[in-house]
């Protein structure tokens, strides 16, 4: 991660390292807030931020579930106001590729009741580059995590709630020890439900296979915008259960996330998917992803909102 020079908070542009909040902050102690990530991509009209008002609306629908009420600095916002928030930011900043937006009870409080609690709203730009690093290109080392993903009985597990990423964070970590990219975490029925920070699909006897929403999944921009691509590609996508041994022996196996992008996956548990090498579809649907994505291709257009 390079930082940058701004960080948007509750209305006011401030310096990078002027952005602190107290140690008795609610959301620092209980993991209360929502968060989006967004990336930014150089098009040939300029910077452009993909699916903005899908990601600003899912983080309002977070703050709904939360009980949070979008009142920043004394202004109560809608999406329109968080949208033109976030390009200020972008704006301010240089080599933004990715944003996040967090709104979090930033009052001080004790206590497992936070009504009353004040919220803020923080913008951050920052440059990530690819997040998987060579395994964006050369293909991704899965393990299964022993942590489970939180159901909804857990949690809101479609909302991107701060506090319900520690098991993710957990996940990651073991996946590293074990000298792999991602884990990937079963749900509390023993299916596939997604990795740490993506969403999973495989493919199986040229049909393409991703979990559906009630397998206490995040509802993914970037997996939705795939769904969209494959579809408009020819492909017939099944949202449905998939089971561990139906990932271990699919043809093809890759990653999506905003972080992520469309990453291809060559093994899962040490063994090897389909030739161990990018699978003709993945690459197929990457390809054109990202030429949607530094607008390349007309039709989806309207995915990417220009900052300019």
């Amino acid at each position: 991660m390079e930082k940058t020079d701004k960080i948007w908070i509750n209305g006011k542009l401030i310096n990078w390292d002027d952005a602190k909040v107290h140690v008795m902050t609610h959301a620092l102690n209980y993991g209360t807030g929502v968060f989006e990530g967004i990336r930014v991509y150089q098009t040939p009209k300029g910077s452009a931020v993909f699916r903005l008002r899908e990601h600003v609306n899912r983080l309002l629908d977070g703050c709904k579930v939360m009980g949070i009420e979008p009142e920043f600095g004394g202004r109560l916002y809608d999406a329109e106001g968080i949208i033109e928030a976030v390009k200020a930011a972008v704006k301010a900043n240089k080599k933004v590729d990715y944003i996040k937006p967090c709104v979090f009870l930033s009052g001080e409080e004790v206590g497992l009741n936070p009504v009353g609690v004040p919220a803020s709203l923080s913008i951050t730009c920052i440059h990530m580059g690819a997040y998987l690093g060579n395994a964006s290109t050369e293909g991704a080392k899965l393990i299964t995590s022993s942590w489970h993903r939180p159901d909804n009985l857990c949690g809101p597990a479609g909302a991107k709630v701060n506090g319900a990423y520690v098991t993710s964070c957990l996940a990651k970590r073991e996946a590293v020890r074990q000298g792999a990219n991602e884990a990937v975490m079963l749900n509390s029925s023993g299916h596939v439900a997604e990795c740490t920070g993506e969403n999973i699909f495989i493919v199986s006897r040229d049909k393409i296979l991703t979990p559906q929403v009630s397998e206490c999944i995040l509802e993914g921009i970037t997996r939705n915008s795939v769904i969209d691509v494959a579809r408009g590609m020819g492909y017939e996508v099944i949202e449905t259960r998939i089971t561990r041994t139906q990932l271990v022996t699919a043809d093809e196996v890759w990653m999506t996330g905003t972080a992520a992008e469309v990453v291809p996956v060559t093994s899962v548990d040490g063994r090897t998917i389909g030739t161990g090498k990018i699978g003709d579809i993945t690459k197929k649907i990457h390809d054109r992803f990202h030429e949607i994505t530094v607008g390349k291709d007309p039709k989806y257009s309207n995915w990417l909102e220009h900052v300019d």
